[in-house]
């Protein structure tokens, strides 16, 4: 096929759709059916109607082929893990007396079972259900939800394509089950996987699936030649099979690197590539095998997890070049549209002109329809949206929101004296533990408490104009007072204001710096019914006035024991936003840590001892490729201590980070210099105080003994044998006691029952060590 015929076959896919709804209707469902007030009939409903409803959107708007089989309750991998039949035995029970709540035991946890550890997928905020498996795990195929789906969208006359995560992917994304030897690796068991897979694609081609996605990200990573022998002898069984869909194996979120000559060797019909984040990378490397002659080619040129309007010409650029290195060039987005919210015409406070320079999951639509347009019909066809980009490209490029000289000056007058404690940590440690006098195994929670119905509804009460601001702050003093009282009788030794007046850990201190936009519709699913709304990293950052100290130094007059200052650090603030992509991420980061820098201090001269810079995505945004590390690393680090690094010697820095694996980052935390790092644990089995303790850690820690993702409330005998266990790896005189996480998610009676356990468990174990 000729270069022109390539580009008159062009059409336009995407591999996945926000999930929650125009107006997060699958989230209120769920709740609903958790608490009861909506039936199994009325949620799969509601998921029906949501599915057809974006099905419908994205064929009116020019997708030539609509993905399916990639809506989710909860979460993809864990229906992958139902699909594949690898129930874990705790929940298999539950599971078999009712697949759906057996579902969400799986996923959340039942006062018995706990549930499956929880971890972001890959550099991403999303946070995946991890598979647990091990040698005598057996896999039975379920296509029951992807042929359900799959037909769905056939019956409204769709051309419609399932998309399923790929068995090599799942595998890497697994972990040995509880009781299996830590070694176990779970990619022994591709061979008795694959059958499953080659009767899920069996079903789906019955059902009427002329192609199959399978999405296999984890080979954009750095894979040993084992695992890269593992994905083409996965693609040569899959490809190799007589009564089966096309195939499209698709990976995304970095270069593909020596997995890419793997895949274009595979007996497969079509690759699917990433050529935002790896566009030159993936570009060389698929001319260097010679392409995909007589093959079909899926072309990830506008970015699916950013939020930025698509530069039209330099996309139009890339995709002629791939004309001619596939027999068939279709246009996507880079990965799914599940990490980017709904529709900017929702928004109604951005002003117009800044609202043209975003797009969300609606507006990449049509960007991938237009260029797949430009690309079949040449850009005649396009010219005026090639104009209108044009402009708003301009618009954004020369606008005083995106250069304040203030800011830059401030910026580049820092040193490297500026990131630096004037004392080393012991000494810190000693003028620390004189001026806190706390006990052995200190207690302490992360920094949020519930956020109540009745908070909520005072906040929207508050935009509405139903109260006025007084009214709104005596609202919030009262829960702080609460919160301050609860915490003292319950006998917790670091205490915390709760964050009431906070409607999310990020968008509150963007609301209060220069440069960030807010939205009010943007959500993004974060895990499960969690969503948040990642403000916009728009221009340069500054902080025009204090953001916390006011509610910081009320809560401290209430009590005599110390109240921890609660922020977002630098990488986070980044990580959680939409981040602006026109400047290194390195000076974003430096112009953030700048502005928390000034609160710090602030807070510290206003009587606060004790603050934590909470760095919960300095994993999360851990680069893919090993080679990339060490410089995010340095700048990471860097903006920690920036931001910190001013204090005095007797001011305690905490820091906190959850849900990832910490393994490869140790280094970096202790970089961080924080006299205190609290951790998630609970899932892990304290798996963090052993890698901490393996790299000689010097400072405390508190891995977490209770896990707030989960409405169960451990005991105390089991927070106490989890304190056991972090005492294996962390002497006691450095060890915290502490939540895996912030409790703004979770309800007030499991957190009152939760925390009064874990003081007990605390107190149990120093009598335990006292005696000893």
């Amino acid at each position: 096929m000729t270069a022109k015929s390539a580009a008159a076959a062009a059409r336009a896919t995407v591999y996945g759709y926000p999930r929650q709804g125009q107006s997060r209707e699958l989230k209120k469902a769920i709740e609903g059916y958790w608490k009861g007030r909506v039936d199994a009939d009325a949620l799969r409903a509601t998921a029906t109607e949501l599915r057809r409803t974006n099905w419908r959107q994205l064929a009116e708007a020019g997708i030539h082929e609509v993905p399916t089989g990639e809506f989710s309750y909860y979460d993809h991998v864990l229906d992958t893990s139902v699909m594949v039949g690898a129930i874990p035995e705790r929940h298999r029970a539950a599971v078999e007396a009712d697949a759906l709540d057996g579902y969400f035991a799986m996923a959340r946890g039942t006062q018995d079972a706990a549930p499956l550890e929880m971890t972001k997928w890959f550099d991403t905020n999303y946070h995946y259900l991890v598979p647990e498996l091990g040698p005598d795990t057996v896999f039975t195929a379920d296509s029951t939800k992807q042929v359900t789906e799959l037909k769905e969208a056939l019956a409204l006359g769709l051309s419609a394509r399932p998309v399923l995560v790929g068995p090599v992917t799942y595998l890497l994304l697994a972990k040995p089950a509880p009781g299996v030897a830590a070694d176990f690796d779970p990619l022994t068991l591709l061979d008795r996987l694959l059958p499953v897979y080659t009767q899920v694609l069996a079903a789906l081609r019955t059902a009427g699936a002329e192609w199959v996605q399978l999405d296999e990200p984890a080979l954009v990573q750095d894979r040993t030649p084992a695992e890269l022998n593992a994905a083409a002898r996965a693609y040569r069984d899959l490809g190799g099979l007589t009564e089966r869909p096309k195939l499209l194996v698709a990976s995304y979120f970095d270069r593909l690197g020596d997995a890419l000559p793997v895949l274009a060797k595979a007996p497969v019909e079509g690759l699917a590539l990433d050529f935002t984040e790896a566009a030159a990378a993936n570009l060389d490397a698929l001319a260097a095998v010679g392409g995909l002659p007589g093959r079909r080619l899926v072309a990830g040129v506008v970015n699916g997890r950013n939020i930025w309007v698509n530069d039209l010409e330099k996309s139009l650029a890339t995709l002629g070049t791939l004309l001619g290195l596939a027999d068939r060039v279709d246009v996507a987005a880079s990965c799914s549209l599940l990490h980017v919210p709904l529709d900017t015409t929702a928004e109604r406070d951005i002003e117009p002109q800044i609202l043209r320079w975003l797009a969300f999951a609606r507006q990449k639509t049509a960007e991938i329809v237009t260029l797949a347009k430009g690309l079949g019909g040449g850009t005649d066809t396009i010219a005026a949206e090639l104009a209108a980009n044009r402009a708003d490209l301009a618009s954004r490029a020369g606008s005083a929101l995106t250069h304040d000289p203030a800011v830059r000056a401030r910026t580049a007058a820092v040193t490297a004296t500026d990131a630096r404690r004037s004392q080393p940590y012991p000494e810190r440690a000693a003028a620390q533990r004189a001026h806190l006098r706390l006990p052995l195994l200190p207690t302490t929670t992360i920094g949020s408490f519930p956020q109540t119905t009745e908070l909520r509804t005072a906040r929207a009460d508050l935009r509405a104009g139903r109260i006025d601001s007084a009214g709104y702050e005596e609202r919030i003093r009262a829960e702080i007072g609460e919160v301050i009282s609860f915490q003292e009788k319950t006998g917790l030794d670091v205490l915390v204001h709760g964050e009431a007046e906070r409607n999310d850990m990020v968008q509150y201190f963007a609301e209060q710096l220069t440069g960030y936009l807010a939205t009010q519709h943007g959500w993004v699913q974060s895990y499960g019914t969690r969503y948040v709304r990642p403000p916009i990293l728009a221009g340069d950052i500054s902080r025009p006035e204090a953001m916390t100290v006011r509610w910081t130094t009320y809560a401290q007059s209430l009590t005599t024991k110390p109240v921890k200052g609660m922020l977002t650090g630098p990488v986070t603030m980044l990580a959680w936003s939409f981040v602006r992509d026109d400047q290194p991420l390195a000076d974003t980061a430096r112009q953030v840590a700048l502005a928390l820098r000034d609160e710090v201090n602030d807070l510290e001269t206003a009587g606060t001892s004790v603050i934590q810079v909470d760095e919960p995505a300095l994993r999360e945004t851990l680069p893919l490729r090993a080679c990339d590390h060490p410089e995010y690393l340095a700048w990471a680090t860097e903006a920690f201590r920036l931001t910190t690094a001013g204090v005095r010697p007797d001011t305690q820095i905490h820091t906190h980070m959850c849900y990832a694996e910490f393994g490869d980052i140790v280094q970096a935390i202790d970089d961080l210099d924080a006299d205190v790092i609290s951790l998630e644990a609970a899932r892990s089995h304290m798996q963090v105080a052993r890698e901490l303790a393996g790299h000689g850690y010097p400072r405390e820690a508190g891995p977490g003994v209770y896990d707030i993702h989960s409405p169960r409330v451990p005991s105390t005998e089991e927070a106490a044998e989890l304190l056991r266990t972090g005492l294996k790896a962390i002497p006691a005189e450095r060890l915290w006691v502490n939540p895996d996480c912030g409790l703004k998610t979770r309800a007030w009676p499991e957190t009152r029952a939760s925390l009064e356990n874990l003081v007990t468990a605390a107190r149990t174990v120093r009598t335990e060590l006292s005696a000893s």
